[in-house]
């Protein structure tokens, strides 16, 4: 059964009923819709809440490359973990004024600092990202620090569909586009797979791209 966005809208809205900060996550595997569905909350939920990405600590391009790891970006060993965990503590409770966090940018494949200001009277954080759930020695400290965590699945055929469709939006070729969908790409979402019993819901939302 498919998930209705105006449902998903005000069980986001419920977790910040009492006006206290929260933090929702929403994950899930490569060209799931995370992304889009993060974006539809927080867009619908006003200044209610605002929305912090895992992409924006992507290593960069240069660290990559210097660590050999450029080939894979994407993968769970290419971000900075303990950055962004320290992050989301520092949103919760959140004591400054104004915390600004970075935004990762996919016409450039790199991250911009201070782009977007989380103000500590916008009550719901909402942060999208391949490896909240994971549980490994880099990774496992995040869970704790989220308080819902949503794991979007579209099912395969829709989310290949799409994956491949983003690859050659941004600049594959088809052939590019399928290869990295059916290589790196799957091997990360085989890992993130495994993390979907973890997920407070299961969001099957069609429509989201």
């Amino acid at each position: 059964m498919s998930d209705n966005l105006a449902s998903l809208v005000e069980s986001a809205r419920a977790l910040v009923a009492d006006g206290q900060r929260r933090i929702l996550g929403i994950t899930g595997a490569p060209g799931a819709g995370k992304s889009t569905l993060a974006q539809q909350l927080t867009e619908a939920l006003g200044d209610q809440a605002v929305l912090v990405g895992l992409d924006s600590f992507h290593l960069s391009n240069a660290e990559l490359n210097r660590l050999g790891r450029h080939a894979r970006k994407g993968a769970a060993d290419t971000f900075d973990a303990a950055g962004y965990q320290a992050l989301l503590r520092r949103l919760r409770p959140q004591t400054d004024e104004i915390v600004y966090a970075a935004e990762f940018d996919r016409s450039i494949e790199e991250s911009i600092a201070c782009v977007v200001p989380v103000r500590r009277e916008t009550p719901l954080v909402v942060t999208e990202g391949n490896y909240l759930l994971v549980d490994d020695e880099r990774w496992a400290a995040t869970a704790a620090l989220i308080d819902q965590v949503w794991y979007v699945d579209p099912g395969e055929d829709v989310r290949m569909e799409r994956l491949i469709a983003r690859h050659e939006r941004f600049g594959r070729s088809p052939q590019e586009a399928h290869d990295r969908s059916y290589g790196s790409d799957q091997v990360n979402a085989e890992l993130i797979g495994s993390t979907r019993p973890r997920a407070h819901r299961i969001v099957s939302l069609k429509e989201s791209a």
